[in-house]
This record gives C-alpha cells, structure tokens and sequence, in this order.
C-alpha cells in the first residue's frame, strides 16, 4: 500500500524556462543490488531538497531549481510504494510510416534550470558527485534561451503553454490519483535537427512547417494552414494542455543542434495522443512535417513525486 503521507507539495514543475538548463539522465549501474543503490537514492533525495532551499534563501533571484524524475524500472528498483503512479510506465516506441518515436532507458532524470549558469553547473556537478557511486549519466545537453524563447529552428517555441492556475491544473496531478497528488508525468526526448535541409526551405514554407509566422508569432488560420503543420497535430484540444519547458542546444564543432523537449502533465496519455498525432499522423499517414527536420533520438518518461514524497523518501 501506498504511505499515508502528505502529497500536495510540488517540485518545480510550473515554472518557466529560464536562460540555462541542464537536462540529465542517469541509468543505474548493472549488477548493483537494491541495498547498494538505495542508501544513495535517500541521501539524493535529501540533497535535491537541500540544493532548492538554498537556492531560494542565498540567489532568489537566480530562479534556480533542480526537479528530481523517477523511472518505471528504478521505482521497481528503489522499491518505491506500490500500487504506483497510475500511468507510470516504461514508454514504449510510437512508429509511424516516415518517423519514429524512439523509447530509451531512463532510470532518473534531472531538469536543472537557472538565470545564472554557474548555480546550474554547480548544482549538476553536486548531483553527479553522489550518483557516480551507483549510477553513469547517459543524456547530458546544456540548453539555453535563445533570443525571444525561440528554438534553433527560428521560431518561437511553448506559444501554446498553460498560464496561470492552468499551469497547475494541466501540469499537476489532482484528486484523479489521490496517493500521488502534487506528482507530475514528465516526459522527454533529445531531438536532433537538420539544418542545411531546414534553411534550404523559404521562410513561406518554412511557416507552412510549423503553422505561425516566423518574426510575428501569429498562428495561421485553419483555412490556410497545412493539416500536416506541427501545431495542427502537436496541439490536442484546449482541454488536453501540457507544460513544456522545451530548450535548444547546439554544437557548433560536431555540427549537433536540437532541441531537448521535456514537458509535464497531470495525466500521461494526453502526451501519448500528441506523439501518435505527430509521428503516426491524424489521419494516420498525415504525419507532422516538422518529423522531415528533426529526428527523436531518445524518449523516456519519469514520475516527478511531490516534495512531501521526495522527502519521504529520503528517509
């Protein structure tokens, strides 16, 4: 049985991307039991909470967080309350007829974010010195702002988020799974774009692309947007929001640019409707052309608990 505890407390899921970000995933290391790996587990959990709190009383206005994801197979693992999260599970790939929606292991996912890049590198090389112990980091991607909240594709990214109270009610879990109220689902994947193909585009199709005007913001009309552009399929109903904290990423040396999507919803399957949209099609093989620039190289989902909860679990 789930613990009696308070759940109502939750990590820092609703708030909005700032200028630097790191986007962690770690796998526990094979071989290492429970009894190995738990005792490190508790002490992160004590640091995650002790690394908010001092960011808050001695840089308040650096804005800096770290929100701590828990796996499917590592809360197995940990041993963490059962029954689980109610759509806590391993993501599985979603395959269209052109793209594919990859599923890769994720055992913990950390989402750092601050103003001031030194809290955010600080802050990731503390975490990786408790988790080297049991754990290697398999996903590491800096993001930052680019100019006016725009991905490296040039056009303003998260137009559609919640504001707001909404932000609560569509990122946080409420009384639709009372054991894990204030936890989030939080989902991510390491996009990769094509950039020589993207610009060889006009900035006209490139709208078409997407569904917005590229210096304006502005979203096409139905009548003229295309029913393969990005929004038409990525959006899923007013009532069915998600929070996305999207940020772009780039190397110039290796020529690697993307953008790390991440995103938190009270209720999985409204993502899963998104993705399926996106690379299956709505109809089915009218997939998101924006999928012809930019390939999913990783896709896992995380349960992001309460502070009450991570608390508790820190013993």
């Amino acid at each position: 049985m789930v613990n009696s505890i308070s759940t109502n407390n939750p990590q820092n899921v609703t708030d909005y991307p700032n200028n630097n970000t790191y986007f962690l995933v770690w796998n526990f290391k094979e071989g290492l039991t429970t009894a190995q790996i738990k005792p490190v587990f508790q002490r992160l959990c004590a640091l995650v909470i002790n690394l908010n709190n001092s960011a808050l009383d001695r840089f308040p206005e650096s804005k800096a967080s770290c929100v701590v994801g828990i796996g499917y197979d590592a809360w197995l693992q940990l041993e963490l309350p059962k029954p689980l999260p109610k759509e806590l599970k391993n993501f599985e790939a979603i395959t269209g007829g052109k793209h594919t929606a990859v599923a890769t292991k994720g055992d913990l996912h950390f989402h750092i974010r601050s103003d001031v890049k030194s809290f955010a590198f600080d802050m990731s090389s503390i975490i990786a010195d408790c988790m080297n112990e049991i754990a290697y980091c398999v996903v590491e991607v800096q993001g930052f702002r680019y100019w006016d909240s725009r991905s490296i594709l040039g056009f303003v990214d998260g137009t559609e988020n919640p504001h707001g109270t909404d932000r609560d009610y569509f990122a946080v879990i409420g009384e639709q799974d009372p054991a894990y109220k204030g936890g989030s689902y939080q989902f991510v994947q390491k996009y990769l774009h094509d950039l020589d193909a993207w610009k060889s585009l006009s900035v006209e199709e490139q709208e078409k692309v997407i569904g917005r005007s590229r210096t304006h913001d502005i979203e096409m009309s139905d009548d003229v947007k295309p029913k393969n552009a990005h929004i038409a399929l990525a959006n899923v109903g007013d009532d069915l929001k998600i929070v996305r904290d999207n940020m772009p990423f780039g190397n110039v040396a290796t020529n690697e640019m993307g953008t790390y999507f991440i995103c938190y919803a009270s209720t999985f399957t409204t993502v899963e409707k998104m993705l399926r949209n996106m690379f299956i099609g709505n109809p089915v093989g009218n997939s998101d052309r924006i999928l012809d620039f930019s390939i999913a190289t990783t896709g896992s989902l995380f349960f992001v608990p309460s502070l009450d909860m991570l608390n508790d679990f820190a013993g």
